[in-house]
């Protein structure tokens, strides 16, 4: 016994997870475009799928007139009399159309149709699951292999993880998992286009929410992570209870859970720091494993200078700068390293510069500096609010120091060029006396 249409529509419906409504649409219009085709655009058709009679019944409608001005869509009332004894005129005459007479053709074209409505449907479904799932972690299998792009099977769907977004020196086999970030779903002709990372900086957040129940629920939080991928990683977390260790969390019983994560990522180192609501805490946190001795920070322009002990200067940096940058990325503040020799010569050259200021002594010399004025020029180009907000500062005296401001600097700057003048002198002097031959000896003397 051959099953009936509807039972058809029922197990497609079943075996592509596609609702009812959704396929009987989908026949609807491939009937009424093979109509279309088979009787010209220009008829009132009409398909409607009846549920007791299981098909899909075809009706063309037309208008009940005396006399026909248009064949294709009039019809006369002596004739439409015959179909239905009960219309009048201006009524719209439904009358049925066979659908065995479509032909071969038209049916082809309905199939086409309706295969064509089912991809879109399977399309759209697809779209709706996915859509709102960027930002989440996903597993799926390397399929295969385009320009360098993996096509992952995630079952309902195919995402792509471009060059763009695969850490360095990572492979991947046909037939191999993958564990990655959704960073976008996109609405494309060919279906949705699941765009995955493995570089993102929220995989290593969200890996790290998955294998530390704390940060699942809520007790633990993860304030920011930041990646150079396939080499280092560093996150800030932050505990809600105070019983718990935020840093203690992450790692794990003898490490366990953050070797997870290192596992996941193919080796990526990760250094687990604690945040803190204090800026500056949390830079000297982020700069671990270097211990800043001494922090100065401007709001204004979002940056700190972190001064270190000499030893720590190349711990604090990191191999190729690789530790300051992570740190910056990690907290948002623009970071400036430099050690405590260094700074101390950049303070006794600014202070020795700031006392050319006509009437400030050594005392507000030094408030200057604190207060993030390292430079003559500094102290010319600063706004009337800039200064007043120096301790010891008024409306009154802004206009002063603007004024013996640039008459210090032109003084600073003759005697800079003297002195380095005096150096060049002195130094091309040694040199040209290292150059000369030495004296012949004395009459009597040993050669």
């Amino acid at each position: 016994m051959e099953p009936t249409l509807s039972q058809i529509i029922d197990q497609v419906g079943k075996d592509k997870g596609i609702d009812r409504r959704v396929l009987v649409e989908a026949l609807e219009s491939a009937m009424l475009t093979a109509a279309r085709r088979k009787y010209g655009p220009d008829r009132e058709l009409q398909a409607m799928y009846n549920e007791e009679l299981g098909k899909v019944e075809l009706f063309e409608f037309r208008k009940v007139v005396e006399t026909i001005q248009d064949p294709e869509k009039e019809i006369l009332l002596e004739q439409a009399h015959a179909l239905d004894p009960g219309c009048q005129i201006g009524d719209e005459l439904g009358m049925p159309i066979n659908s065995d007479d479509l032909g071969r053709i038209a049916a082809q074209t309905a199939k086409q149709v309706i295969i064509q409505k089912v991809r879109d449907a399977e399309r759209e479904m697809v779209y709706n699951e996915y859509k709102d799932r960027e930002g989440e972690l996903v597993t799926g299998t390397a399929r295969r292999f385009e320009k360098g792009n993996i096509i992952v099977d995630l079952g309902r769907a195919e995402a792509i993880l471009p060059v763009s977004q695969q850490t360095p020196r990572e492979t991947y086999r046909a037939g191999e998992r993958v564990q990655a970030y959704v960073v976008n779903v996109d609405k494309a002709l060919k279906g949705p286009q699941i765009v995955l990372s493995r570089i993102h900086p929220g995989l290593l957040m969200k890996l790290f929410e998955k294998e530390v129940p704390e940060i699942a629920e809520g007790i633990v939080r993860i304030e920011s992570a930041a990646r150079e991928p396939g080499s280092r990683a560093k996150i800030a977390v932050s505990s809600r209870d105070s019983a718990v260790d935020p840093v203690g969390a992450c790692v794990g019983m003898k490490g366990s859970r953050v070797q997870a994560v290192v596992q996941e990522l193919r080796g990526e180192k990760i250094d687990i720091v604690p945040w803190s609501p204090d800026p500056a805490r949390f830079v000297c946190n982020a700069l671990a494993p270097a211990e800043p001795s001494r922090v100065l920070i401007d709001e204004g322009r979002k940056t700190m200078e972190v001064i270190v002990p000499d030893d720590q200067l190349s711990l604090a940096i990191g191999r190729r700068g690789q530790n300051v940058r992570l740190a910056a990325q990690l907290t948002g503040w623009r970071l400036d390293i430099t050690s405590e020799a260094k700074a101390a010569d950049a303070r006794e050259r600014a202070l020795r510069e700031l006392s050319y200021l006509e009437g400030v002594g050594e005392t507000m010399a030094e408030i200057l500096y604190e207060h993030g004025f390292r430079s003559l020029q500094e102290i010319v180009d600063a706004s009337d609010e800039d200064l007043i907000a120096v301790p010891g500062m008024s409306e009154e005296s802004v206009e002063r120091y603007h004024r013996i401001a640039l008459i210090a600097l032109e003084r600073w700057r003759e005697d800079e060029y003297n002195r380095e003048r005096a150096e060049a002198e002195a130094a091309a002097a040694a040199a040209a006396a290292a150059t000369q031959p030495a004296p012949p000896p004395a009459e009597g003397e040993n050669a």
